[in-house]
């Protein structure tokens, strides 16, 4: 299948798929023509990058994911090592959040809001207090 085939088989863009030909994450075959003739495994490794990425896996940790996926003798034990260092940055990304959202709320609370020019949000922001 050509590009855009192949790019709407996987629920990409066909420049998706070159920038991960260009990274190496899939090398689709060419045709005499020289354009790419895309197999149902790669669209299949399409997909497994798509569904990686959307869990938060940088393109390193996907082409670490890719590489367990097509080794036969692969240990399940280093899948979950990934998915757990995945989790713990996660997880810290969430608490960062959570203080994001506090300090917001309290900013937001702290002001008036009216047509005033005094302003102790930008107070508090220039000051760092």
């Amino acid at each position: 299948m050509n590009i855009s085939q192949a790019a709407r088989s996987a629920g990409l863009t066909p420049k998706a798929l070159r920038y991960y030909e260009s990274i190496n994450l899939l090398t689709p075959q060419r045709g005499p023509n020289g354009y790419r003739e895309f197999s149902q495994s790669d669209v299949a490794t399409l997909q497994f990058i798509q569904r990686a990425r959307a869990c938060g896996f940088s393109v390193e940790e996907v082409r670490d994911l890719l590489g367990l996926y097509h080794n036969p003798s692969r240990r399940s034990h280093d899948a979950k090592v990934l998915v757990e260092e995945k989790l713990k940055q996660v997880e810290q990304q969430l608490k960062s959040l959570q203080a994001m959202r506090s300090s917001l709320r309290s900013l937001a609370g702290a002001c008036a809001g009216d047509d005033s020019p005094n302003c102790s949000i930008l107070d508090h922001l220039a000051s760092g207090e």
